[in-house]
């Protein structure tokens, strides 16, 4: 006697293809081992293959048109900067990690993503993701086990560990900003107070991190969302904030002198910067260079190494130190010029950049318009916020940060969320229905 299983609920039905995407942000939980494909870089690839299993089953179209020109665009730069790869195997090897970051792994997103409440739970899951590396970032700066800062080990960087001082700064960032995305939104008030408490608990590891860039990124985007959402939330929600800056740095004394200096030098980096600007402004003058030389194509891919010292100036140092959160005090080779924009302006060239940051381009301008769309009246609002969000924190970050190490799988995941909200088409959820609002889930909101 055979025993039929009963079908699953259309909502439980439709964030069953969600969880091989949450299984990502989860394994970026666990601590690292060994410099090789982390568990999470194998669990996007096997997240790729299981969307297109799940296509191949369902014998439907992948994407749109203009999802595919889209995410599509990139391919034809990376290519082409390929075959001007020092030897086959850098060049798919480059090739292989450009195509998984910007365009498998989101388009994976896009395509698995049913509905709103598929969204929402990947998008809290970057949150879950931002509270443990947060948790055990304020844990290495009370236990001074963290990675070294000025000679003591206090810096907050996550399991991540001293060798990837931006992965944990990335984790808390993008959760952050995806928090204070659904505490704007019109979800139900416990959903909208619980994302609310998160944002606000995450702002003491993020400072711990002592990452300037991810806090000009995070200030600058989750100003942006405030400004979208509306006047009177913004002055609500920055009134919260302040208050709980006063009391963790106010009251607590939580890193006063080190976050104090550490401000004060991001108005100092043409003034007086420290070495690690002056090695910054280094390598962006060596990926100009290149470019100069090969404008149209770039030296090719994982070339930036190679062509770096013969256009560098005789300030760029040999490498940075390296010590503290479990690891031996080591040098570490500058071998990217540290913003993504560069990056790609030296080894792909313009045809590279035009590619890349024309899909970016066209992902924000698309999500945009559908925020605004919704932002009086229609549903998705908070998916809005938090998608938005995270491609500006992106984009912003990127102007002196590149991808590398665990932490990049977060970019290809954001990515995803930016282009489900502003690609897909299955759902007409941007369009309000004559006499009112809403999702189901989000009519507790105005009673």
């Amino acid at each position: 006697m055979s025993l039929a299983l009963a079908p699953l609920p259309r909502r439980a039905a439709a964030l069953v293809p969600v969880l091989p995407l949450v299984a990502v942000p989860a394994l970026l939980a666990l601590p690292l081992t060994g410099d090789g494909a982390g568990p999470a870089d194998v669990a996007s690839a096997l997240v790729v293959g299981y969307c297109v299993i799940r296509l191949l089953r369902e014998r439907r179209r992948p994407l749109s048109a203009t999802a595919a020109l889209v995410l599509g665009l990139p391919v034809a730069g990376i290519a082409l900067a390929a075959l001007g790869a020092s030897s086959p195997q850098a060049g798919l090897t480059g090739m292989g990690r450009y195509l998984q970051v910007f365009v498998l792994v989101p388009a994976a997103v896009l395509m698995l993503v049913r509905d709103r409440a598929g969204f929402r739970v990947l998008a809290w899951s970057f949150v879950g993701l931002a509270g443990w590396q947060g948790a055990v970032g304020v844990h290495q700066y009370v236990t001074r086990t963290g990675a070294s800062y000025q000679g003591e080990d206090i810096r907050a960087v996550g399991t991540f560990g001293a060798e990837d001082v931006m992965g944990m700064a990335t984790a808390v960032s993008l959760g952050l900003v995806c928090a204070v995305g659904i505490a704007l939104g019109r979800a139900p008030v416990r959903q909208r107070a619980a994302a609310a408490g998160c944002a606000l608990v995450l702002l003491l590891p993020l400072a711990l991190s002592f990452s300037r860039g991810a806090w000009i990124a995070t200030a600058l985007t989750c100003a942006l969302q405030l400004a979208l959402a509306g006047l009177r939330r913004a002055l609500r929600v920055a009134a919260a904030v302040a208050a709980a800056g006063v009391v963790l740095v106010g009251g607590f004394g939580v890193g006063t002198a080190q976050l104090q200096e550490r401000m004060d030098s991001i108005a100092q980096v043409t003034d007086a910067p420290d070495q690690s600007v002056v090695d910054r402004y280094a390598l962006w003058a060596s990926a100009a260079g290149m470019w100069r030389e090969h404008p149209l194509t770039g030296v090719g891919l994982k070339n930036f190494p190679e062509y770096r010292d013969g256009h560098a100036t005789l300030a760029l140092s040999s490498g940075s130190d390296v010590e503290g959160a479990g690891a031996e005090y080591q040098r570490q080779a500058l071998l990217s010029p540290h913003s993504m924009y560069l990056l790609v302006l030296s080894e792909q060239g313009l045809i590279g950049l035009l590619t890349l940051a024309g899909s970016w381009l066209a992902l924000l301008v698309c999500g945009v318009r559908r925020l605004l769309r919704v932002r009086r009246h229609g549903p998705g609002l908070d998916c809005g916020l938090v998608a938005c969000g995270v491609l500006v924190w992106l984009l912003t970050d990127f102007v002196y940060g590149d991808i590398g190490g665990p932490s990049t799988v977060l970019t290809a995941m954001g990515l995803g969320l930016a282009a489900w909200w502003a690609l897909a088409g299955g759902e007409r959820w941007d369009v309000v229905p004559r006499g009112g609002l809403r999702d189901r889930d989000e009519e507790a909101v105005s009673r």
